[in-house]
């Protein structure tokens, strides 16, 4: 289905379809309503999408977060080295990282797990022109195990890899969040929501979107971010599209 095609079957506000994006999860979205390990329910739901993406001829890399299996940051504040405590949340992105490979290839989409920490016996190492190589042939690429060095995020992992793969864009699925707002809407009902900002602006205003180092590797590295909710079905399409939606950080 072309662009026009799309539009002419009730999509809307239709802007330019991306070429290669980088999908970000947050491992808490793959738990669901439990909070806590995976839910398998949620995981085909994101493959099912994932696959119309690929369907449409837009090549998809994926970053996962751990969150659902270990919080590194929360176990290094009660008394573990944080290096220790990261290395545990890597190896939370690659279990992550195999279920929804699993999942992918149940709907047939032909997938590649690379991890930035060798392990050949599950996954390929991060190797830069082959994943490259197999986003070119149409598969899906799942980048786990972070950066492969404590103290860096996935939200960092995800601008790093769109810089070294020229992403387009990255998607930053949300999970109880359609967008970036001025403060916390749970918290504030006044809380306004923005619907296009500068990365100086999240700087300047300390805004959560994304931790102060992805958010300069982004900004340095002029890639443009589309943040929005996980939590309604075809949001993820929709984002991929270049439909009009949550909040568009970066970009012109």
């Amino acid at each position: 289905m072309t662009k026009n095609e799309y539009k002419s079957a009730g999509g809307n506000n239709v802007a330019e379809k991306y070429n290669r994006v980088i999908l970000k999860l947050s491992g808490e979205a793959l738990a669901g309503e439990k909070g806590f390990g995976i839910n398998t329910e949620v995981v085909d739901s994101v493959a099912k999408e994932i696959r119309e993406i690929t369907s449409r001829g837009i090549q998809v890399a994926v970053i996962i977060g751990g969150g659902n299996i270990w919080r590194g940051m929360s176990e290094n504040a009660k008394g573990m080295e944080r290096a220790t405590a990261d290395y545990m949340g890597m190896l939370a992105t690659i279990i992550n990282s195999l279920a929804l490979q699993d999942a992918l290839e149940d709907e047939g989409v032909d997938t590649r797990v690379q991890t930035s920490i060798e392990m050949r016996q599950i996954a390929e190492p991060y190797i830069r022109r082959r994943a490259i190589r197999h986003l070119e042939k149409g598969r899906v690429v799942i980048f786990g195990g972070g950066t492969g060095s404590p103290y860096f995020s996935t939200d960092t992992t995800a601008a790093l890899r769109a810089a070294e793969v020229e992403a387009d864009v990255i998607l930053m699925a949300k999970k109880n969040a359609d967008g970036v707002y001025d403060s916390d809407p749970r918290k504030n009902p006044d809380a306004k929501k923005f619907d296009a900002l500068q990365y100086m602006d999240v700087l300047s205003r300390g805004l959560e979107v994304m931790d102060s180092t992805a958010t300069s590797l982004c900004m340095d590295n002029d890639i443009p971010m589309v943040v929005f909710s996980i939590d309604e079905p075809g949001n993820i399409l929709k984002a991929a599209l270049g439909e009009t939606i949550g909040t568009k950080v970066g970009g012109k």
